[in-house]
């Protein structure tokens, strides 16, 4: 163990003096730590022994390399630690990351993403920069519950209006009565009370702003 940690030290000296790999960077304390444990690991740190990299988005990257996954798909100063972290996380599940594996995507995008893999739906109804994450977890939910998603997957629809035309979906009734982007959500609400009632409700009190 002491001959490892004296390799790994000398090695680590290398980086630090601005050797063929550092090319004179400098580094902080949380990097040369990073650094240090994938010397010791015996890893190539070449991958991710630049100052371009936060410690903990090295950090994501020598976990990948332990774990003996394609780092290359994530290895990049443009996602941040977290981004790294659920690409790294789908690789080590096998799902196909490459659907996610995008800077266009944020965090929570990511997540509902991955999730959807997860559970084998069909990402591609939601895989799309157009969609923020609310609106994403809408069409996921729908997707699991195994509704006709077509029907409220339009980025025209705010993620509140996509929820009740998802649940008036589940319910089984006319969402073509209420499934129009210019509701209100709280409009389509009344009306999918009114649908799931038998009858359309009060609504002469519920003015659409629809310019026909």
């Amino acid at each position: 163990m002491l001959e490892k940690e004296l390799w790994a030290k000398k090695n680590l000296k290398t980086y630090l003096k601005g050797g063929d790999n550092a090319r004179g960077k400098k580094f902080n304390k949380g990097q040369i730590w990073q650094i240090t444990l994938g010397l010791e690991d015996g890893l190539d740190v070449s991958l991710y022994a630049d100052p371009v990299y936060s410690a903990q988005q090295m950090l994501h990257i020598r976990w990948g390399l332990i774990r003996k996954i394609d780092v290359s798909l994530y290895a990049n100063p443009k996602y941040d630690w977290n981004q790294m972290f659920l690409i790294r996380w789908g690789l080590e599940d096998g799902l196909d990351a490459t659907r996610y594996a995008d800077s266009v995507y944020d965090y929570d995008q990511m997540w509902v993403i991955r999730m959807g893999l997860a559970h084998g739906l069909d990402v591609s109804q939601y895989a799309d920069p157009q969609y923020d994450a609310e609106q994403m977890r809408e069409i996921y939910k729908g997707l699991e519950s195994g509704v006709d998603v077509s029907k409220f997957a339009n980025p025209k629809f705010y993620d509140t209006q996509m929820w009740q035309i998802r649940l008036g979906l589940e319910s089984g009734v006319d969402v073509s009565k209420f499934a129009d982007p210019q509701y209100e959500w709280e409009q389509m609400n009344e009306i999918r009370w009114g649908l799931e009632a038998g009858v359309l409700g009060e609504l002469a009190s519920f003015t659409s702003n629809r310019k026909d």
